[in-house]
């Protein structure tokens, strides 16, 4: 299998600047570069609380990541199967 290397897709930005981002398949850090071009590489991390903004435009039950360093948010990858479910045996 193939995995691609295209960036991240950028979707939007926020009125206070945080950049919304669509996943790469597989995509477990963060591959924002900051002013110095250096990658961020902060985990990315399931969010739950977040803002008004992205309630309204992507839903209240949304599945949203957010880099633990420089809070750029991540939504899913439209070809992987969404991890909202609980584990079940």
């Amino acid at each position: 299998m193939e995995i691609p290397t295209a960036p991240a897709e950028l979707l939007m930005t926020l009125a206070d600047g945080t950049k919304v981002l669509r996943r790469v398949p597989r995509m477990r850090a963060c591959s924002e570069r900051n002013e110095k071009g250096k990658l961020c590489v902060g985990h990315l991390k399931r969010w739950f609380v977040f803002g008004e903004e992205i309630k309204k435009t992507y839903g209240a039950d949304a599945e949203v990541y957010r880099c633990e360093k420089c809070k750029t948010l991540y939504l899913p990858n439209l070809s992987e199967a969404p991890r909202t479910g609980t584990l079940s045996w």
